[in-house]
Parts: structure tokens; C-alpha cells; sequence
């Protein structure tokens, strides 16, 4: 059943973002608050400009006279507008549902007839034709001002009214999004999020992370996901911080030098990227003797930076998925301290955080945030009890059941453990943990994390229900692939050599897979926020896996 993680004395304390948008109007008015790149002109919106287009969203809403608290949903890459819309259906007293801009056709179909969506708001997509054709002809679309997309109504016809003359306040008990998780497996479920749940997290983050007016960030991952949505799109509201966009991936580099960010979060795969290129231009030896003289490595580190558009952050952090210690070693060196931290979509991805960042907690995902009660199951599970955690799945009252304790604690699935100083260190998925066929159980993360260290690897599973012993499948990084294959071969078998060692007798790898095609979102073989999809992989190159081979380390076509 759902349960009510707030209390009299917490409820209070929490505004919506509505009212922190009526503040800085009267505040702070004239001063920009969204830049847009379209065509490479950066467009930029005052918090006025911002709440003007918001209230006339507010205005074609009402109009349609639906039902209060009707779904509506909003189907787009990150952009000034999503932003705007986001505001619009708050004040028109509805409700958000963010779908995933790499969505496939079966997912958006799902999405909309499970949420019952009765209108849907479109922008740019990974495959605007196919994707825009996936939703039916019945439905009421409004495109964002981007090419190619046909819709019902375009945004200068929409936006062509009247503003809304008032300035509403939700109440904070009542339903504000549902978030569909990107899943791994099976269909996606509806995360229900009241006003006060999500915005407690919001709101909260910018004392833990000290966030204020004088910050700029960079909103290029999936606002479909929690942790863009609260860490970066309502907090904003809370600190009257700037937010940029990106254009596109082309001019990705382009747009966070624009921004110049203070706060930074990706993800680990897009981390494990800008190490790699980095790489691609100063090969590692190079780069480690540099770094190892006192009066260049200031200079180096400091260059490199500058490349990346990240030296004039205070703030780089990490989520999504576990980010190998290997890889926060390296960014350490060039001035880049990557802060861990953890959550979820029904916790309003607020759980815990390494921040400040501690060199002596690398691999932790950090302690928990004030407010958040977190211990450790028999069963070695991480459990939360917050007030951001959400209400309930929608319409979905046994999965809803399933995922509480009896005593209020949201069961994570994620396994872990808890040191003196309340450090949490995540040590697999309870779902990831297989059994070979000697019975034993193996948790691949730890494994996983180890090969990470080898800069030539670029993505790795970890892999073997019912085999005699583990194998590791793994993608190599552009320049492993164009470096001489013997030496490849050498070093991995290195790896494989030095992580055995360390493993118990049932987790000793039997080999080494060299897969030829990197794991994609486009391929359906990572999640939208870049998680692989373990289960699709095992399926999809079952005889691989199944295969025995005479080397330790093989390649496969």
C-alpha cells in the first residue's frame, strides 16, 4: 500500500517550485535564467520571459477543460522548453509525464495508454519520424519551435493567448509527476511523486550540495530522469541558479564551454568517454610523465580541463550506476574530484553523497543525506525511509506492497555495506548476482569495476549463470582498436591475470570476450541513462557466452 513517509513538522518546510518561480520574477525579474542554443545563437530567457510562457501554457490547458490533475505528457530531449511546459502544467493543476527521447515505439505506446496521457507535448528525439509516428493519430500533440515535427498544433499557435492573470499555488499533498523508470528489464513502472516528496529532495539538495544564485549548470541528461529532474531542473528553482542546454551532440563540447558550469553531474559511461578522449590525444605514458613533474602538472592538468569546459567547476559529480575507483583515481590527477553519489527514481534520487569529495572514500557512494534514514538488511540490502520517497507505482498496488518493508523502508535491490563513519559501499544488484553451475553465487559489480582499471576497456558484463566458472564480455575503447592487436591481447590477458588472483576460486574468470560492436542505447543493449541492459545481452549473445573457447582472451565477429 502507499505510504506517507511526511510528517506535520516536515510539511511545512518545503515550497513549491511555483512559488520560488513568483519570487525571483519579483526579485530578480530581468536577469536570464535559461540559454537555448538553436543554430548555434544562444537564446536566452529572464525568469520573467520564463513565467510569462508558462502561464500562457497554463491558459491553453485550462482551456481544454480536462479533468483536474489529468496526465500530460512531455516527450523530448532537454531544452528551454521542456522547462517552461514542465511550469505550465503545474499551474494549469495537472500532471507531468516525462518520457525517455530515445523511447521506442513499444514504450511510448505504453506509457501514454497506462497514464491515460491527454496531451503530449513534443521536441527534438533521437528518430523524430519514427518516434513521432509510435504515438497515435488520436492523440492532442504540441511540437516544441523545431524542425520537422508534425503535430497537431505547433508551439506559436499553442503559445498564441492570453497569460493566465493569477498565480497558483499547488497544494503539496497532491500528485506533481509520474516518472516512468527506464528499466532494465520488463515494462516500465510509474513512479508517483507528489508536490512535497520530489520538491523535499530539491529543495534539501542545495544545503548538501551547496548550491546558490551564483551557479551555472548544464542540463544535457535525460530530464525524463530523476536525477536531471531534482538535481538539476527543481533545484534551480530553489537556488535561482542559470541552467544552459545543449544543441545537439555535435556541439556538445561548444555548449558546455558556453556554460562554463560550477556544477557538473554525468553518468559513468560519459565519464568513462571524455577520459577517453583525453587519451585519444595524449597517450597515458606521455600523460604520466608529465603529471609526475612538479612544474608541469599544474599546467597540464589545468589544459585539460580547460578541453573538457570543466575549469570552472567546484562541483563534478557521478550517479546512475557505480563508477569504477580506477576511473575517479585518473580525474583526481587532472584537478577533477568526481563525488559519488546514489538514489533513485522512487527515492527522488536522493539517498546519499561523497560530497565533499574524500580521497580516502573513492568507491564509496557516500554517506546518507540529512533527512534520509538508510540501513543494511540481513540480506545485505541497502534500505531507505525518507519523505522523498515516493508515493506509490501508479496503478500498480502489489509492486507498490513489494517494495516497502512492514515498517516503511523502500527496498532498493541494490546490495551493500556500511562503514564506522556511515559511508555506504554498494557491492552489487541483488537481480545482477547469478549462480554458476557449481552452485555458487557471484556478484559481478566488484569484478566488473576491477577490469574498468585497464584503460583499453571501455564497457565490460560480467556474465555466467549455470557456466562452470564467470566469463567477462567487454568493449574496447576507439584507440585500444586501433592499437596493434597482439599488445591488446597482452594486456588484457594481464587483467584477466591480475584480477583472478584476487578472486575467489568460484569467481575466477574462464576468459576474456572481445565483443566488435560497442553497447548502445540505439541498440537496445544500455538503458536511456546508460545502464547495460544485462539481461538483453545475455539473451542476444547467448551461443557466445555458451561457447568454450582455448585462449584466455578471445575476439568474436
Amino acid at each position: 500500500m502507499p505510504r506517507d513517509m511526511t510528517t506535520d513538522a516536515t510539511k511545512h518546510d518545503v515550497t513549491s517550485p511555483l512559488s520560488m518561480l513568483y519570487h525571483w520574477e519579483k526579485e530578480r525579474g530581468d536577469e536570464v535564467y535559461l540559454t537555448q542554443p538553436v543554430n548555434g545563437d544562444y537564446q536566452s530567457y529572464t525568469w520573467t520571459q520564463v513565467g510569462n510562457l508558462a502561464r500562457r501554457i497554463a491558459y491553453r490547458l485550462q482551456e481544454l477543460d480536462l479533468p483536474p490533475q489529468s496526465r500530460i505528457g512531455i516527450f523530448s530531449k532537454n531544452c528551454a522548453e521542456w522547462f517552461i511546459v514542465d511550469l505550465g502544467i503545474m499551474m494549469a493543476g495537472h500532471i507531468s509525464v516525462p518520457i525517455f527521447s530515445t523511447a521506442g515505439a513499444d514504450t511510448i505506446q505504453y506509457v501514454l495508454k497506462h497514464a491515460d496521457v491527454k496531451l503530449l507535448f513534443i521536441g527534438k528525439l533521437d528518430n523524430t519520424t519514427e518516434q513521432v509516428a509510435a504515438v497515435p493519430d488520436d492523440y492532442h500533440t504540441v511540437a516544441f519551435p523545431y524542425p520537422n515535427l508534425s503535430t497537431t498544433q505547433q508551439w506559436a499557435e499553442f503559445i498564441d493567448c492570453p497569460a493566465i492573470d493569477d498565480s497558483p499555488v499547488p497544494d503539496m499533498d497532491q500528485t506533481m509527476t509520474i516518472i516512468y523508470t527506464s528499466g532494465s528489464t520488463g515494462q516500465p513502472k510509474g513512479v508517483v511523486h507528489t508536490y512535497h516528496s520530489i520538491c523535499w529532495a530539491a529543495q534539501r539538495s542545495l544545503n548538501q550540495l551547496k548550491i546558490d544564485t551564483s551557479d551555472r549548470t548544464l542540463s544535457y541528461l535525460p530530464l525524463a530522469h530523476i536525477t536531471e529532474r531534482v538535481l538539476v531542473e527543481l533545484s534551480s528553482f530553489y537556488s535561482g541558479g542559470q541552467i544552459y542546454f545543449v544543441e545537439s551532440l555535435d556541439t556538445f563540447q561548444r555548449d558546455v564551454k558556453a556554460c562554463r558550469p560550477t556544477l557538473f553531474i554525468s553518468v559513468p559511461r560519459l565519464w568513462t568517454k571524455f577520459q577517453m578522449g583525453v587519451l585519444a590525444q595524449m597517450p597515458q605514458k606521455k600523460l604520466n610523465i608529465l603529471l609526475k613533474i612538479p612544474i608541469l602538472k599544474g599546467i597540464v592538468a589545468k589544459k585539460i580541463r580547460e578541453g573538457l569546459g570543466l575549469n570552472h567547476a567546484r562541483l563534478w559529480a557521478s550517479g546512475s550506476a557505480p563508477l569504477a575507483p580506477a576511473v575517479i583515481e585518473w580525474f583526481a590527477k587532472i584537478g577533477i574530484n568526481i563525488s559519488e553519489g546514489w538514489g533513485m527514481t522512487e527515492n527522488s534520487a536522493y539517498g546519499t553523497a561523497s560530497v565533499p569529495f574524500r580521497h580516502d572514500k573513492i568507491g564509496c557512494i557516500g554517506k546518507p543525506y540529512d533527512g534520509v534514514d538508510i540501513r543494511i538488511s540481513d540480506e545485505g540490502e541497502i534500505q531507505v525511509k525518507a519523505p522523498c520517497n515516493m508515493k506509490e507505482y501508479y496503478l500498480e498496488p502489489e509492486k507498490t506492497a513489494e517494495v516497502f518493508t512492514d515498517d516503511g523502508y523502500l527496498r532498493t535491490g541494490d546490495r551493500g555495506v556500511m562503514d564506522d563513519e556511515g559511508y555506504v559501499r554498494i557491492t552489487g544488484r541483488l537481480k545482477d548476482i547469478f549462480k554458476t553451475a557449481k552452485g555458487k553465487y557471484v556478484a559481478p559489480a566488484p569484478i566488473e569495476a576491477k577490469f574498468m582499471e585497464n584503460p583499453l576497456v571501455e564497457q565490460v558484463c560480467v556474465t555466467g549463470t549455470n557456466l562452470p566458472q564467470p566469463v567477462a564480455l567487454l568493449v574496447l575503447s576507439e584507440e585500444a582498436q586501433k592499437q596493434n592487436k597482439q599488445e591488446v591481447q597482452e594486456s588484457l590477458q594481464r587483467t584477466l591475470t591480475n584480477i583472478n588472483s584476487g578472486l575467489e576460486s568460484h569467481q575466477v574468470l574462464d576468459h576474456v570476450v572481445i565483443m566488435q560492436s560497442e553497447w548502445t542505447i540505439e541498440n537496445d543493449l544500455l538503458t536511456p541513462t546508460l545502464k547495460v541492459k544485462r539481461h538483453v545481452l545475455e539473451e542476444r549473445f547467448h551461443d557466445v557466452i555458451q561457447a568454450s573457447y582455448n585462449s584466455p582472451v578471445v575476439r568474436v565477429a
